[in-house]
């Protein structure tokens, strides 16, 4: 969802006659090695003096020097999709040390483009003025309706990369709890970013007995997700913490119902698919805590 975020914005600038850079990062953010750190360091020196210069909160949280030492040479902006430190998995040091880094980045930002109200508000934990935030919620491009599956059983999908914060092992857990069995889920999203949390799931759908319900797709390109959703009878989401929720657009965008939890801007996204088609928000979705 972040990266479909950023390049829309490089996009859109770009049809609007902006020229626009971009510089990939290396290392592995928002936990970078010195070296990539240097790295970072340096691409933001090559750049000339009072440059715009909008930066990923993946990165920006986790440079705060490199931020500081170009903070008066540059327009600094950072784009905020959800806090650091909020990412699930994380011990209580690691969540201290990325909260006090991303503090003391946006403390240098000229600008904070979040991409929700939930986040924004979050960020006035984080000493930044809110008269120094914008609120840019994504888009979300028209679609046709899901034809669904057509079967017997219920085609369940879920969009999100298999990392801790996305909640696929809770998902599981609360499937082979069903009585019922007349279902499959389809989890479409990387299945390479997290390692251990991917074997954890599978490892999890050995144990339920559940290998001929439950397929890990991997990573698709824009139109395998357009077909995936398509062939969906309803949408799953078990994210325990969301900035926005751009994949419950998306399904909300093909008429699909929507299960899942009232974080993010999730909980918008349901009440105005119902008010948008004339339902009640139950009839276009569930929603219950995260976890």
């Amino acid at each position: 969802g972040g990266y479909g975020y950023d390049r829309r914005v490089v996009e859109g600038l770009r049809a609007r006659g902006w020229d626009v850079g971009v510089h990939e990062l290396e290392g592995e953010f928002p936990h970078p090695a010195a070296r990539a750190l240097d790295a970072a360091g340096g691409v933001l020196s090559s750049l000339p003096d009072r440059s715009l210069v909008v930066i990923d909160g993946l990165a920006f949280g986790a440079m705060p020097e490199q931020a500081a030492v170009e903070a008066g040479r540059l327009r600094l902006v950072a784009l905020v999709h959800h806090p650091l430190a909020e990412e699930t998995g994380l011990d209580d040091e690691a969540a201290a040390h990325l909260a006090t880094s991303e503090r003391r980045a946006l403390a240098t930002a000229r600008l904070v483009i979040v991409t929700s109200r939930a986040t924004a508000t979050k960020l006035l934990r984080y000493d930044v003025p809110f008269d120094r935030i914008a609120v840019v919620e994504p888009g979300t491009d028209r679609a046709p309706l899901a034809r669904g599956s057509g079967g017997a059983s219920v085609q369940l999908l879920c969009v999100a990369a298999i990392v801790p914060r996305k909640g696929h092992e809770v998902l599981v857990k609360a499937l082979a709890a069903m009585p019922e069995r007349n279902w499959r889920l389809t989890c479409v999203g990387s299945i390479d970013r997290d390692p251990r949390t991917v074997a954890r799931v599978r490892q999890l759908i050995a144990e339920h007995g559940l290998g001929d319900r439950v397929a890990l797709a991997g990573e698709r390109d824009a139109a395998g997700v357009a077909d995936a959703y398509d062939r969906a009878d309803a949408f799953v989401l078990p994210t325990l913490h969301e900035g926005y929720g751009m994949a419950v657009a998306e399904a909300v965008a093909c008429g699909l119902p929507v299960i899942g939890t009232a974080t993010g801007a999730i909980a918008d996204l349901v009440a105005s698919a119902g008010a948008s088609r004339a339902w009640d928000s139950a009839a276009a979705g569930i929603l219950v805590p995260p976890g």
